[in-house]
């Protein structure tokens, strides 16, 4: 599908971001046999790999506010519009050599994300949509076709996916513990696969009927709330009443046949 100057720009962005860290992940895979280790590898590619989005999208919109992971935040001449930019969702999937990991790019208008582009450089997968034309996927066997949230509409046949917390969040623990206690004997399963970029996409693109995490980044999931959305997805702040979700960073969705009965199990 033909996007705005501003999607094609950041499309272009993730695909050079991505090539780079394939090439990294190559190596990375090798580095898991020494004995100190791929961390800092890793960190240095995470790094550069922002350091190319943020040259391409700044060349074409210089007055744009900022915000990535790895630079954090500064204002743009243009105080309504601010790129939000996570360069490798996934890290720890990608330090351990799984092929599970995304390039995220945002674009933030007066506090709303109206386009998003989520890029699975191992898998080659491009999952990208603006605010009111739909969500969609570019992949290896396919060219720009449109994706929608799956028609599942019981939660006894739906597929879940989640954050697990680890040790930097692990005053989470008690309260995920009990949402899964109250979903997993109702679903067809939970999945945890380590990217919230690519669970938000999975949705959009009917993999997974539903998805929610709490203790994220705005960068971890502003490319994949719009992308759901646009998908069909209803996408809600996990504490109900509450901004946009990747300001709180925590998220709720699902498709509009069971969004209401799994957000009551899963917000009790």
């Amino acid at each position: 599908m033909p996007g705005s100057a501003n999607l094609n720009t950041m499309i272009k962005a993730a695909r050079r971001a991505g090539r780079s860290l394939v090439k990294d992940f190559r190596e990375v895979e090798n580095l898991q046999v020494s004995r100190k280790g791929a961390g800092d590898f890793v960190s240095r590619a995470d790094t550069a790999a922002e350091e190319i989005i943020r040259e391409i999208l700044t060349e074409a919109r210089p007055t744009y506010g900022w915000l990535g992971e790895e630079s954090g935040g500064s204002d743009g001449e243009d105080p309504t519009r601010r790129w939000i930019v996570d360069p490798l969702d996934g890290t720890t999937n990608f330090l351990h050599g799984l092929p599970h990991w995304a390039v995220s790019i945002a674009l933030e208008h007066k506090g709303k994300v109206i386009s998003g582009v989520i890029f699975d450089a191992a898998k080659d997968e491009l999952f990208y949509a603006e605010k009111g034309t739909g969500a969609w996927m570019n992949g290896p066997r396919m060219n720009d076709e449109r994706i929608r949230v799956s028609a599942r509409s019981r939660v006894s046949d739906s597929l879940y996916a989640t954050g697990i917390p680890f040790a930097a969040s692990v005053a989470d623990l008690p309260s995920t513990s009990q949402q899964l206690k109250r979903l997993m004997p109702v679903s067809a399963g939970i999945r945890r696969l380590g990217s919230a970029a690519l669970d938000l996409a999975y949705v959009a693109a009917g993999r997974y009927d539903g998805y929610w995490e709490r203790g994220l980044k705005s960068w971890d999931i502003a490319a994949g709330v719009v992308i759901a959305r646009e998908a069909g997805a209803i996408v809600e702040a996990l504490d109900e009443g509450g901004d946009e979700p990747h300001d709180l960073g925590n998220v709720i969705c699902a498709n509009d046949a069971q969004f209401e009965e799994f957000a009551k199990i899963i917000r009790n």
